[in-house]
């Protein structure tokens, strides 16, 4: 099974495209991602929306540590350990993941990994056994 987690950023949405793109490299990681996904999972998720004093949610100090542990938890294919409660103080949209409870992944591809706007964002490659 191949699963791809990618973010449910509105400006990914073509008509935010225009110009001057305000988010091309993750709009690339994220074409790629579901090109090799195939007909397999997409999960849409991002970490938490309050990097910064201009994020969505402002600052809160908490945020990078809990990014880094999702971003670690992401890199080793197993998120058994998710702390939800936080995840929602954040602002972190990780409903998606839940879904992938028990689905451990034997090869992991970060193709994007940044915080544009205050809000940390995953472009990730999961292939699972079965």
């Amino acid at each position: 099974m191949r699963v791809a987690i990618v973010p449910g950023v509105p400006a990914l949405r073509p008509e935010y495209a225009s110009i001057e793109d305000p988010v091309p490299e993750l709009r690339a990681a994220v074409a790629e991602a579901t090109r090799w996904l195939g007909s397999g999972r997409l999960v849409v998720a991002n970490g938490s929306a309050k990097r910064t004093e201009k994020a969505p949610g402002y600052f809160d100090d908490r945020a990078a540590a809990f990014d880094g542990a999702l971003g670690a938890a992401l890199r080793a294919g197993d998120l058994s350990g998710l702390d939800l409660s936080l995840a929602g103080e954040l602002w972190a949209d990780v409903a998606g993941l839940t879904e992938l409870a028990g689905v451990r992944a034997s090869e992991v591809q970060v193709d994007y990994d940044d915080a544009p706007y205050g809000v940390q964002y995953w472009v990730v490659r999961w292939q699972c056994t079965p």
